[in-house]
């Protein structure tokens, strides 16, 4: 559990770090991308939860794979398709989608607690709302785009892998 949430922080960190990087994305923007993606977080849990008991094969299997796949799809969308995204909306609706699924998976391995999708919320929002003040007030050197397309990618393949294993 302590990696997954880990896990889930590097991934937002580096999200806060590509959404400072953009000059037009304010702070608010940040916050409302934050409330859909609390929203998401719960109809991830709710829809998990319906699920759960009627799932007949291992879910950290099926966790794993999604997580994997998911980890290489973020990293090509910045290689092999050569986009650079810096659009706000298109950064917070693949945030907001990746918590959903992150809160479906940890519902499927660890049971069905309410407090999974409010600390994956809360997670997101806090490691976010800090790499964001951090790009903002220059106590990070300007990263690459890529680079933290990379980190964030990576994170979620280690948290597929992590599924798969235990």
């Amino acid at each position: 559990m302590v990696a997954s949430g880990l896990i889930v922080s590097v991934d937002a960190f580096f999200i806060g770090l590509s959404l400072g990087l953009q000059k037009k994305c304010k702070f608010l923007h940040l916050v409302i991308i934050n409330v859909f993606l609390f929203g998401l977080c719960m109809l991830g849990f709710f829809i998990a939860e319906r699920m759960y008991e009627r799932i007949p094969f291992d879910t950290g299997l099926m966790v794993g794979i999604v997580f994997i796949a998911m980890g290489f799809w973020y990293i090509a969308q910045c290689f092999l398709f050569k986009r650079e995204s810096r659009a706000i909306v298109p950064v917070g609706l693949v945030m907001s989608v990746e918590a959903m699924i992150i809160t479906m998976g940890l519902t499927f391995i660890f049971g069905t607690a309410i407090v999974i999708p409010l600390t994956v919320a809360v997670a997101h929002f806090g490691y976010s709302v800090i790499s964001f003040y951090l790009v903002r007030h220059r106590y990070v050197q300007k990263l690459p785009l890529a680079l933290s397309h990379v980190i964030s990618g990576l994170a979620l393949i280690i948290y597929g892998v992590f599924a798969l294993l235990f």
